[in-house]
């Protein structure tokens, strides 16, 4: 079999390989399949697209939560304002599985006695 366009299928492969890791990051696959729960205090906030990173200070360790997008946020009733320093979360959701890592994905994100369900079709 002889192929017409050499270059286009070079570059199709070369874009597929460098979307590996972007595609492997992004879902559920990289975290541990038990829930988890972690109490912070807010640090720093980073909200927007692809989901929002909130830094929290955990007994003196830095732990990075993953929140959902600005729509996932907003449908749960989770607003920026709320995300701010000093802000003591807790976050219900999935550690890293990578030794060492302090990355939790949210799946529900606990202000006061307010339950914020980020992702309620999960269970």
């Amino acid at each position: 079999m002889r192929i017409r366009y050499p270059g286009l299928l070079v570059a199709f492969l070369a874009a597929l390989a460098a979307a590996g890791p972007a595609l492997a990051h992004h879902g559920w696959n990289w975290a541990e399949p038990d829930n988890s729960e972690l109490t912070g205090v807010v640090k720093s906030v980073r909200l927007g697209n692809p989901h929002g990173r909130v830094t929290l200070d955990v007994g003196g360790e830095q732990w990075v939560a993953e929140v959902g997008q600005p729509w996932r946020n907003s449908r749960a009733g989770l607003r920026d304002e709320m995300l701010v320093e000093g802000v003591r979360v807790t976050i219900s959701g999935h550690r890293s599985a990578r030794p060492g890592e302090k990355l939790i994905k949210a799946e529900r994100v606990i202000i006061g006695d307010t339950t914020y369900d980020l992702y309620p079709d999960r269970d």
